[in-house]
């Protein structure tokens, strides 16, 4: 009897029906989506890690030949490399793999223990190690992403059974009365329930299928879309889209527990009712304490006195969509200035900044300046105009306080403007003096710029310091730091303060050589020689890693002619080890892409947002023509024309969709000030780059979204014989 009432039910209630499978397709389509693309995010960010840092888990070093023996014999241990890279003579590194790498640190201290070693010769490949849910019990602080994705899901979850169980409500709502008629011809609350999750189960199981497998589908367009805009980025590991079944059944189970966690919440409060309850209530809305809308009123008249008490009676069902609409245009709206913020920032900072000091970059790995011969090869290009090979290194400049520049001084001196100098015992301040080493050919070319006579030693001082007080980090004013009358400077190693030096002073500038390198607001930068720099370097040491060469092409050099000359570059040093070639142009472009890209999945997100919102608002409205007949219907009996009806329906879908915007509109206007005060913007430069037109499509959306469903529910409603709901309903 029961599968029968609930087939007939849904066969003659198509448009409750059908928002309940729109939210449960929704719903589906939302965990699918966010499972797949966290599970490929996870595969992802493994093949880097692996591909970067190695596949390793352990690694012991100091070993012996035979202490590799001791470890393969270890019941856990899958298998144990000798890295090469790392090992020397006799003090041999092990790369060690587990079969179960969750015991890896009770594991390990037993290893060392038995191989005779220190527990400090075990070190472990954390960040790979963190991504498999294997933390340090020791940290108190362990990384947590697994951890975060399981409470996404969580609340994903319960945000969607909010979104369902409205749906769900709207239904068994209206059919109230009729389950009190059950109820009183001896069904037990036991039968309704059953009749009610048979009728969630026939409605949810296709549509939850539907979901799923499209939301795959759109994961895997997210990838291929991002790998489409990150295309130009050199050296980027390619994601691959990628599944399994494992991933599959977490999302349906997911799915299917939110479905009947959503349709039990209803069921059970509906078979709780008395017979005599469900018989007297009719289904209809109402409100519980009236009150006026004043606002509504005064723009509509009696239609929107009326329509502003409809949606109070609805509140609690609109709630869903009010907060989905809210958050996602607001997402929407914050997302796009925020990235506006950031293009305009990014072009002041870096691009315009930079345009005329580089066209080509390459990146020496690993390598001494004094290692790379060939520069020389390279600046006798055709296609280039200019070159310069550098390295850089840090020391520590001791400066008498006396010596500090007029203009520092009237502003309070170098604390006040620093604020975290430090002054030594002997009234000299210790101040950073980064140390950029440029081979001698470049140097020489520096020294005519400046219209000195070119050495190789001494150092050119960068006399500069900027005056924090007077202007902000986007539009900054330099002082000099000093006065321009000591002929030589003391430099001192930053690690090891005994170890002093004094070089000779060529020149003082304001103006730094031409490189696309950012240098400290306080610091004391010197240039010196590549000659001079090999004098010095044993007592002042800390140079970094990798060796630049900054080019320079012709005048309005195209990007296919950067790429010609990164070819001949490369061919040039393909001898020298690891090296990143990039070009200005491609870099604006790339960096183009991957905003766009990031705006475009965000935006997505935000589309998905408001689609749950709207799907709320459709089930809402094609599932209240049982609840508002009786309400229309006394409308209609004291004089309501059908035009009034409408004007009713069309005020609750403005108000509805307009909500959104009321809200949002402050709470952006507040943050993107806040935004361009934090980074000192002038506001007229957003306003002509404001993102108006992709946020009056959004708007226009919602507003279209919302304008159909009402438009479909009003049209139905105006279609019933209204006057037959003041007599008694039917079963069905």
């Amino acid at each position: 009897m029961w599968k029968d009432y609930s087939a007939g039910f849904i066969k003659k209630n198509k448009s409750s029906s059908i928002s309940i499978m729109a939210a449960a397709f929704i719903s589906a389509l939302f965990l699918s989506l966010v499972c797949s693309l966290f599970y490929n995010f996870w595969i992802y960010e493994i093949e880097r890690i692996t591909t970067e840092e190695g596949s390793w888990q352990g690694r012991i070093e100091g070993i012996t030949e035979s202490g590799i023996s001791t470890i393969e014999n270890f019941a856990n241990v899958e298998k144990v490399e000798i890295n090469g890279s790392l090992s020397e003579g006799e003090n041999i590194v092990a790369d060690v793999w587990f079969q179960d790498m969750r015991t890896i640190y009770s594991d390990m201290p037993l290893i060392t223990e038995k191989l005779g070693l220190d527990s400090t010769a075990a070190s472990y490949h954390e960040l790979l190690l963190s991504r498999y849910m294997v933390h340090d019990p020791q940290d108190k602080t362990p990384p947590l992403l697994m951890t975060f994705f399981i409470a996404l899901l969580i609340v994903v979850s319960v945000s969607l059974i909010l979104i369902i169980h409205n749906s769900f409500a709207v239904s068994m709502d209206a059919r109230i009365h009729q389950f009190g008629i059950f109820s009183s011809i001896g069904a037990t609350p036991g039968q309704i329930f059953t009749c009610v999750m048979q009728e969630a189960a026939a409605l949810c199981i296709l549509p939850v299928l539907a979901g799923s497998f499209i939301g795959i589908a759109g994961s895997a367009g997210t990838i291929k879309a991002t790998n489409f805009f990150a295309e130009g980025i050199a050296g980027r590991h390619e994601a691959v889209f990628q599944y399994q079944p494992l991933v599959f059944a977490v999302t349906i189970l997911a799915s299917l527990l939110t479905v009947f966690i959503s349709a039990c919440l209803p069921a059970k409060k509906l078979s709780r009712l008395t017979p005599l309850q469900a018989i007297r209530d009719a289904g209809e809305l109402s409100l519980k304490k009236k009150k006026r809308s004043r606002v509504l009123s005064m723009l509509f008249g009696v239609e929107g006195e009326l329509a502003g008490n409809a949606l109070k009676a609805q509140k609690k069902a609109l709630r869903t969509s009010n907060l989905s609409l809210t958050l996602s245009f607001l997402g929407f709206t914050v997302m796009l200035c925020f990235f506006t913020l950031t293009g305009i920032s990014t072009n002041h900072t870096y691009f315009e900044r930079y345009q005329d000091a580089w066209d080509v970059m390459v990146t020496l790995k690993n390598t001494e300046i004094s290692d790379f011969q060939q520069g020389e090869e390279i600046r006798n290009l055709q296609d280039v105009r200019s070159s310069v090979v550098y390295q850089k290194a840090t020391a520590v400049c001791l400066l008498p306080e006396s010596n500090m520049s007029d203009e520092l001084s009237n502003l309070g001196g170098l604390m006040a403007v620093s604020g975290n100098s430090i002054m030594t015992s002997d009234g000299c301040y210790s101040v950073k003096a980064p140390i950029v080493i440029m081979d001698d050919e470049g140097f020489e070319d520096y020294c005519e710029q400046l219209g000195i006579v070119p050495g190789t030693d001494g150092s050119i001082v960068l006399n500069r310091i900027w005056d924090s007080i007077n202007s902000n980090f986007r539009y900054k004013e330099y002082i000099p730091f000093v006065k321009e009358e000591q002929s030589t400077i003391t430099l001192q190693n930053a690690a090891q303060p005994g170890n002093v030096t004094e070089i000779p002073v060529l020149a003082y500038t304001q103006e730094p050589v031409t490189l696309r390198e950012e240098y400290d607001n306080y610091a004391f930068v010197q240039f010196v020689p590549l000659s001079l720099w090999e004098q010095i370097s044993g007592i002042i040491g800390n140079t970094e890693a990798d060796t630049y060469i900054r080019i320079l092409g012709k005048d309005g050099v195209t990007l296919s002619e950067l790429e010609g000359m990164q070819s001949e570059i490369s061919q040039v040093i393909q001898q020298t080890g690891s090296v990143e070639i990039e070009n200005r142009i491609q870099e604006k472009i790339s960096d183009n892409a991957m905003q766009k890209g990031v705006m475009m999945i965000f935006g997505a997100f935000c589309a998905l947002l408001a689609m749950i919102g709207i799907a709320n608002v459709f089930s809402n409205t094609l599932g209240f023509l049982r609840q508002r007949k009786r309400e229309f219907a006394r409308y209609a009996s004291v004089g309501m024309t059908p035009e009034g009806m409408r004007k009713m329906f069309a005020i609750e879908a403005f108000v509805i969709a307009g909500r959104p915007l009321m809200i949002t509109l402050p709470l952006t206007a507040i943050v993107v000030a806040f935004m361009i005060a934090a980074s000192y913007l002038d506001p007229m430069e957003f306003l002509a780059e404001a993102p108006l037109i992709p946020i009056l499509i959004f708007l226009s959306a919602i507003f279209g979204f919302v304008g159909f469903a009402y438009y479909i529910g009003g049209k139905r409603m105006l279609k019933c014989d209204l006057t037959d709901a003041l007599r008694s309903d039917n079963m069905m």
